[in-house]
């Protein structure tokens, strides 16, 4: 189960996330006042009380969600940095393929331009 809010742009990923591990969404837009309302409105949503399911935030037979950490979290460690470079953790998840990978990097500093 996955609860929470935030702006349209994390309930999309969220959706990508979700949608790779076949999981579901079930969102709406929450609007702080009349302004965004409007501008809701001049976007072209016209039904401002829509619910928004994972198809319609995450559409396609091939999602593709990939993040990695900046800071330690619950599910991704933050950079660690070392003389002449850091190291990262990332997770990669694909939708048709149901694939999660995992990616630990190593990287080098001194090698890139």
């Amino acid at each position: 189960v996955y609860v929470g809010s935030g702006g349209a742009p994390e309930g999309v990923l969220a959706a990508a996330a979700l949608q790779c591990i076949g999981g579901s969404i079930l969102g709406r837009l929450l609007f702080r006042n009349n302004d965004e309302k409007g501008r809701a409105e001049r976007w072209g949503i016209s039904d401002l009380n829509r619910i928004y399911t994972t198809d319609d935030l995450a559409k396609g037979e091939n999602v593709v969600f990939a993040a990695t950490g900046v800071t330690d979290g619950t599910m991704l460690r933050g950079v660690r940095k070392f003389p002449g470079g850091a190291k990262t953790s990332s997770l990669v998840m694909r939708s048709k393929s149901g694939t999660v990978r995992r990616v630990e990097a190593t990287h080098n500093f001194k090698r890139k331009t």
